[in-house]
């Protein structure tokens, strides 16, 4: 259990055992590889990573690792254990396809967000005519300063909303 190279372990004369070795019920070395990513005042963190990977698991994880890529590998464990906790079953994946899921929720919502914009530009009265079409060098990106009645017909037919029930369950199949 002998770390190599220095300045990972106890401090001299530290009053408490790391997190780790608090939960383990064992006496805290001085070269603890436990000690430095796992602090007295985090019981949390390795009572998690404990649960998910297992004690010895870590500890050889932890051996092999060079010191500068070690606290990477603490923090993610950590991660993954706190998932593991919260959602057994998928973990990490879980989270990761829910955001994947919002990501492509909100893409279709931009993707009919600019075509509105589109179709307001195209609708206003003397836009192509007056030289303020897209290919236009007068066009700034920006809308004409124009504004349109307050009458409006709606942008869109039923036939542009998207259905977000089915949607969901297209993404998937």
């Amino acid at each position: 259990m002998k770390e190599q190279g220095g300045g990972g372990g106890r401090k001299q004369g530290a009053a408490s055992p790391c997190a780790a070795c608090k939960l383990l019920r064992r006496r805290c070395a001085q070269d603890c590889v436990f000690a430095p990513y796992f602090p007295a005042d985090e019981p949390h963190k390795f009572a998690n990573v404990h649960r998910v990977f297992g004690a010895s698991n870590v500890n050889k994880m932890l051996q092999d690792l060079p010191m500068h890529q070690r606290r990477d590998a603490v923090s993610s464990m950590v991660y993954e254990a706190n998932a593991r906790v919260r959602d057994p079953v998928y973990g990490c994946v879980g989270a990761i396809s829910s955001l994947q899921q919002q990501i492509d929720v909100l893409q279709a919502q931009l993707a009919i967000a600019q075509a509105e914009v589109v179709h307001l530009k195209m609708r206003q009265p003397n836009y192509i005519s007056n030289g303020m079409g897209p290919n236009s060098p007068t066009n700034s990106g920006s809308p004409p300063s124009k504004v349109m009645d307050s009458q409006a017909k709606p942008i869109f037919g039923m036939d542009m909303v998207v259905d977000q029930a089915s949607y969901d369950d297209s993404m998937w199949s």
